[in-house]
């Protein structure tokens, strides 16, 4: 990362997803699949086997808010969405932490899956990276427990409606990685991605798990790149596999969403907030602070660790107080599931959702829900929104701001 401003960093963490879907689908006709509902109780829901019997068709997924409409005058509520870059559960088990976190406080969140995190190094000839060896990766693979317990998290949290999205494969970044992909490559490493999920059982041999319950081709509509790069070659074949947004952007304002790709994907960039302490602004990622704070290093001055936590923690809260008391732009947050300096960022998380969740008119929710709510709104009412800066709160209030916006009829 040498060379990298430090006011405005980018991630470049250990993390990778997964997408779309290939294999083709046999009956499961009279069989079903035990789920654990958000509530702890468990459900008994249809299953249509795919495939390999890797992922299956359960039907909707549980736990979906229904969006609806803002009414004229009415202040939007503030969005906040938790995303990670990686979701492999491994010894420090951080996936299931923070499931329970969420759980705590009604929140849904976004996992974004490495599709070789399903995938056992043994195997790793399966993977043909674009412009690399094959079965090269920059973040190694999970040993075959952690795939196991990795998804085990994935199905929980889809059942408790989290969303799972992707971060690719490989997860490579500078010169060499995914900034120079073309659109044909991206397409490949999401194949690829999709491919691995969704044949998990073939590939692992495990037998005592049951299906992940979703039709992973229906149920992915997004991602995030690795080191928020490569996002412009990416976006035609995002938009031509039908996703509804990208999180790929490397850095944005803390200001309403606009579309790109000729107005197809939702663009739901990292932003730039105010940073404890100073006077600029960092990107809303544990990386980026970790940068700041300790020049990149994950093992830094362990006599810091406590004030790093509190900054850390206190940077999240100052971002969603200034959108939370202005302009209600939703608020994004990337993460990785790291015990970076300590596991002070993980700490600072915990204690930001507690202290966010104390507040009225704040929905915790998936990028997915965000796209949901955002396409139930009048587009009038959205480019209005658009108009504030950040830290710009509407001249007169919100009931004089959006007095007649949303009138209108879908």
């Amino acid at each position: 990362m040498s060379g990298i401003s430090r006011r405005r960093v980018l991630t470049a963490g250990a993390a990778a997803g997964a997408l779309g879907a290939l294999s083709a689908c046999s009956s499961g006709t009279g069989l079903s699949v035990d789920g654990t509902a958000g509530d702890g109780t468990t459900q008994a829901r249809p299953l249509r086997l795919i495939g390999d019997g890797s992922t299956a068709d359960t039907g909707a997924q549980p736990h979906q808010p229904k969006p609806a409409r803002l009414k004229p005058g009415q202040k939007p509520p503030q969005f906040v969405v938790f995303s990670w870059d990686g979701a492999g559960e491994l010894s420090n088990r951080l996936f299931s932490r923070f499931r329970k976190v969420a759980a705590d406080h009604g929140a849904a969140m976004t996992f974004f899956l490495s599709g070789i995190y399903t995938l056992p190094e043994s195997r790793k000839h399966l993977y043909q990276p674009p412009q690399h060896p094959v079965g090269a990766s920059a973040i190694g693979y999970l040993a075959d427990r952690h795939i196991h317990a990795t998804l085990q998290q994935v199905r929980a949290a889809w059942l408790e409606g989290h969303e799972i999205g992707t971060h690719f494969n490989g997860h490579f970044c500078g010169a060499t990685g995914v900034r120079n992909w073309s659109p044909a490559e991206w397409r490949s490493e999401i194949d690829q991605a999709v491919g691995f999920v969704t044949k998990w059982k073939t590939n692992t041999g495990f037998t005592d798990l049951e299906p992940l319950p979703f039709d992973y081709r229906k149920e992915l509509t997004g991602g995030r790149t690795p080191c928020l790069e490569g996002q412009a070659a990416l976006l035609p074949t995002a938009a031509a596999l039908g996703w509804k947004y990208d999180a790929s952007s490397p850095g944005g304002l803390q200001i309403w969403p606009g579309k790109v790709q000729g107005g197809r994907i939702w663009d739901f960039p990292l932003q730039s907030i105010p940073f404890a302490g100073h006077s600029f602004q960092v990107l809303s990622m544990d990386y980026n602070m970790m940068f700041n704070q300790s020049g990149g290093n994950p093992l830094g001055d362990r006599t810091r660790y406590d004030a790093w936590r509190t900054q850390a923690r206190d940077t999240y809260l100052a971002g969603f107080r200034r959108a939370y008391d202005t302009n209600r732009a939703p608020f994004f947050i990337g993460n990785h599931f790291e015990r970076w300096n300590g596991g002070i960022y993980m700490d600072a998380v915990e204690e930001a959702i507690g202290r966010m969740a104390e507040h009225d008119e704040v929905r915790f929710v998936s990028f997915k829900q965000l796209v949901a709510w955002l396409e139930a709104q009048d587009p009038a009412l959205l480019r209005k929104l658009r108009t504030l800066a950040p830290g710009q709160a509407p001249a007169g209030g919100w009931e004089e701001f959006l007095g007649t916006a949303g009138t209108r009829s879908s």
